[in-house]
Protein backbone atom coordinates (compact mmCIF):
# COMPACT_ATOMS: atom_id res chain seq x y z
CA UNK A 1 0.00 0.00 0.00
CA UNK A 2 1.69 3.46 -1.13
CA UNK A 3 2.35 6.24 1.28
CA UNK A 4 -0.14 9.16 1.14
CA UNK A 5 1.78 12.47 1.28
CA UNK A 6 -0.62 13.22 4.44
CA UNK A 7 1.24 10.54 6.02
CA UNK A 8 4.96 11.66 4.80
CA UNK A 9 3.54 15.21 6.15
CA UNK A 10 2.89 13.39 9.31
CA UNK A 11 6.00 11.61 9.52
CA UNK A 12 7.89 14.80 8.93
CA UNK A 13 6.12 16.91 11.72
CA UNK A 14 6.89 13.88 13.94
CA UNK A 15 10.59 14.09 13.28
CA UNK A 16 10.37 18.14 13.61
CA UNK A 17 8.90 17.59 17.04
CA UNK A 18 11.35 14.92 18.25
CA UNK A 19 14.15 17.28 17.26
CA UNK A 20 14.98 18.12 20.70
CA UNK A 21 15.48 14.63 21.83
CA UNK A 22 18.51 14.21 19.42
CA UNK A 23 18.96 13.71 15.43
CA UNK A 24 15.74 11.85 15.06
CA UNK A 25 14.87 10.46 12.09
CA UNK A 26 11.70 8.26 10.34
CA UNK A 27 12.56 5.31 7.90
CA UNK A 28 9.26 3.43 5.93
CA UNK A 29 8.38 0.47 7.15
CA UNK A 30 5.45 -1.74 7.87
CA UNK A 31 3.52 0.39 5.58
CA UNK A 32 3.88 2.94 8.20
CA UNK A 33 7.18 4.70 9.75
CA UNK A 34 9.85 3.77 12.14
CA UNK A 35 11.07 6.56 14.53
CA UNK A 36 14.82 6.30 15.44
CA UNK A 37 17.07 7.79 17.24
CA UNK A 38 20.83 6.40 16.93
CA UNK A 39 19.45 3.81 14.83
CA UNK A 40 17.03 2.38 17.65
CA UNK A 41 13.90 1.87 16.51
CA UNK A 42 11.55 4.07 19.37
CA UNK A 43 8.26 5.00 17.40
CA UNK A 44 5.97 4.00 15.34
CA UNK A 45 3.50 6.06 13.10
CA UNK A 46 1.10 4.13 11.37
CA UNK A 47 -2.41 5.57 9.67
CA UNK A 48 -1.05 9.18 10.96
CA UNK A 49 -0.47 8.50 14.69
CA UNK A 50 2.28 7.95 16.84
CA UNK A 51 3.18 5.18 18.90
CA UNK A 52 5.69 5.02 21.33
CA UNK A 53 7.89 2.15 22.82
CA UNK A 54 6.62 0.92 26.20
CA UNK A 55 8.17 -1.64 28.90
CA UNK A 56 7.87 -2.87 31.90
CA UNK A 57 9.49 0.88 33.34
CA UNK A 58 7.14 3.05 31.36
CA UNK A 59 3.67 0.84 30.43
CA UNK A 60 2.05 2.62 33.80
CA UNK A 61 2.06 6.05 32.39
CA UNK A 62 0.61 5.27 29.10
CA UNK A 63 -2.04 2.92 30.84
CA UNK A 64 -2.97 5.76 33.72
CA UNK A 65 -4.03 8.10 30.53
CA UNK A 66 -6.02 5.51 28.94
CA UNK A 67 -3.47 5.23 25.60
CA UNK A 68 -4.00 2.44 23.13
CA UNK A 69 -1.49 -0.54 22.23
CA UNK A 70 -0.57 -0.50 18.60
CA UNK A 71 -2.50 -4.04 17.09
CA UNK A 72 -2.59 -5.71 13.93
CA UNK A 73 -4.30 -9.00 12.82
CA UNK A 74 -2.49 -12.11 12.00
CA UNK A 75 -4.02 -15.31 10.77
CA UNK A 76 -7.34 -13.73 11.96
CA UNK A 77 -5.50 -13.01 16.10
CA UNK A 78 -4.95 -9.58 17.05
CA UNK A 79 -1.40 -9.16 18.07
CA UNK A 80 -0.30 -6.08 20.25
CA UNK A 81 3.24 -4.62 19.89
CA UNK A 82 4.99 -2.98 23.06
CA UNK A 83 4.12 0.26 21.50
CA UNK A 84 1.38 2.77 22.67
CA UNK A 85 -0.50 5.87 21.52
CA UNK A 86 1.88 9.24 22.11
CA UNK A 87 -0.65 12.13 24.24
CA UNK A 88 -2.52 14.47 22.47
CA UNK A 89 -0.12 16.91 24.26
CA UNK A 90 2.90 15.69 23.67
CA UNK A 91 1.63 15.74 20.16
CA UNK A 92 1.36 19.50 20.36
CA UNK A 93 4.32 20.75 22.52
CA UNK A 94 7.81 19.45 22.00
CA UNK A 95 8.94 20.22 25.60
CA UNK A 96 6.00 17.59 26.55
CA UNK A 97 7.09 15.37 23.23
CA UNK A 98 10.67 15.70 24.93
CA UNK A 99 9.79 13.70 28.21
CA UNK A 100 7.79 11.17 26.45
CA UNK A 101 10.24 10.37 23.73
CA UNK A 102 13.22 10.22 25.86
CA UNK A 103 11.07 7.53 28.19
CA UNK A 104 10.13 5.63 25.27
CA UNK A 105 13.96 5.59 23.87
CA UNK A 106 14.59 4.05 27.55
CA UNK A 107 12.33 1.99 27.23
CA UNK A 108 13.88 0.82 23.56
CA UNK A 109 17.36 0.64 24.77
CA UNK A 110 16.55 -1.34 28.20
CA UNK A 111 14.36 -4.20 25.49
CA UNK A 112 17.75 -4.40 23.28
CA UNK A 113 19.86 -4.58 26.41
CA UNK A 114 17.71 -7.10 27.86
CA UNK A 115 18.03 -9.20 24.50
CA UNK A 116 22.05 -9.15 24.14
CA UNK A 117 21.73 -10.70 27.17
CA UNK A 118 19.58 -13.51 26.35
CA UNK A 119 21.38 -13.74 23.55
CA UNK A 120 24.31 -14.36 25.37
CA UNK A 121 23.25 -17.22 27.82
CA UNK A 122 24.75 -19.85 27.47
CA UNK A 123 27.47 -18.91 25.13
CA UNK A 124 31.32 -20.23 25.56
CA UNK A 125 32.46 -17.02 28.37
CA UNK A 126 36.20 -18.41 28.26
CA UNK A 127 37.30 -15.58 26.17
CA UNK A 128 35.43 -12.74 27.69
CA UNK A 129 37.40 -10.22 30.52
CA UNK A 130 36.19 -10.91 33.82
CA UNK A 131 35.94 -8.07 36.81
CA UNK A 132 37.45 -9.35 39.61
CA UNK A 133 37.22 -7.67 43.17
Amino acid sequence: MPITNEQKEFAAYVVDLMQSIGPVYSKRMFGGFGVFLDGMMFGLIMINTLYLKVDEENLKEFDELGLKPFTYKKKGQEMKLSYYQAPEEAMESMEIMRAWGNRSFGAALRTEARKSRIGNKGKNLENRDTLTL
